[in-house]
């Protein structure tokens, strides 16, 4: 078997389609996937940012460049540089579509000129446009029709496509906090874990963090812990992948105690263990743990 390279691992998304399609929101939707994107990047510097990207030094893996009837007259070039790239790199063609009528409504609904006619009604500059974009749609791998899609129907569609299959397409934050300070301004979810017994109060674990083996260990002896545990750990179990359908790509999660040093501290790391095992990206934030 042939081992892949570095070179064979990194990927480069080329999106284009026509104006008010929703390449915006799908390039948004790349973007929370872990690309790098760049928008309206000049279709002289494709094969450029291409050969940078494909170099097996570099950091980035995965990218996506949005071209679309911005770029005016330069889109001729575009067919060759594609199949340069074709020749050279692995390069995914994406074409964003939808019907006049859809299309029509949508730049009624936001009241905005369309790129090619700031001066012509709106319907002049899409037709225009549709000439112009379609000898770069015959050439696409993949063309989506976004004419019955809302934003999340479409952002679910992009990921459905092109996430990694060995990663979930969120990342949850794990906060621990405590009351006296306040409660987190950006949290999701609030659990309050006060009703378990507190170390403060046994003198030989005050001094020491959540963190710690002998707290995480003196709390767990609790049946109650276990039990608030699985039953969290079930609850985010079904939630999540809801989250992800619906276009959220970033959930904070805030455990909270009385000073934010023990009980909330062992219970964000061991939810936060729990996530990895089943495949989130995931991270934590001890908030109050210093003070």
């Amino acid at each position: 078997m042939k081992r892949r390279t570095v070179r064979d691992a990194r990927q480069l998304v080329v999106l284009t389609g026509l104006s008010g399609s929703g390449k915006s929101t799908v390039l948004k939707t790349f973007e929370d996937l872990g690309f790098y994107c760049v928008d309206n990047l000049p279709v002289a510097l494709i094969p450029t940012f291409s050969e940078l990207h494909m170099q097996a030094g570099g950091e980035i893996q995965r990218a996506a460049l949005l071209v679309d009837a911005r770029e005016g007259g330069q889109l001729e070039q575009f067919p060759a540089i594609l199949r340069q790239l074709r020749a050279e790199n692995l390069v995914t063609l994406v074409f964003i579509d939808a019907s006049e009528d859809a299309l029509l409504r949508r730049f009624s609904e936001t009241r905005r000129p369309h790129p090619l006619g700031h001066d012509r009604p709106v319907l002049d500059g899409l037709r225009r446009e549709r000439v112009l974009m379609e000898p770069i749609r015959k050439l696409a791998d993949v063309v989506i029709d976004t004419t019955k899609f809302n934003v999340h129907e479409l952002r679910r569609c992009i990921i459905q496509r092109f996430q990694k299959t060995d990663r979930r397409p969120m990342m949850v934050s794990l906060v621990s906090f405590g009351y006296r300070y306040g409660l987190p301004s950006d949290a999701d979810l609030v659990f309050d874990v006060r009703f378990l017994p507190n170390p403060h109060f046994v003198p030989k674990l005050r001094k020491y963090s959540g963190r710690d083996p002998r707290v995480a260990r003196y709390i767990q002896s609790f049946p109650q812990t276990g039990e608030f545990l699985r039953r969290v750990e079930g609850l985010l179990t079904f939630l999540i992948p809801h989250y992800i359908r619906e276009g959220k790509s970033y959930l904070t999660i805030a455990f909270g105690c009385t000073g934010g040093r023990h009980r909330s501290v062992m219970l964000a790391e061991s939810v936060r263990k729990a996530l990895h095992k089943k495949g989130y990206a995931s991270k934590v934030l001890h908030r109050d743990l210093a003070k």
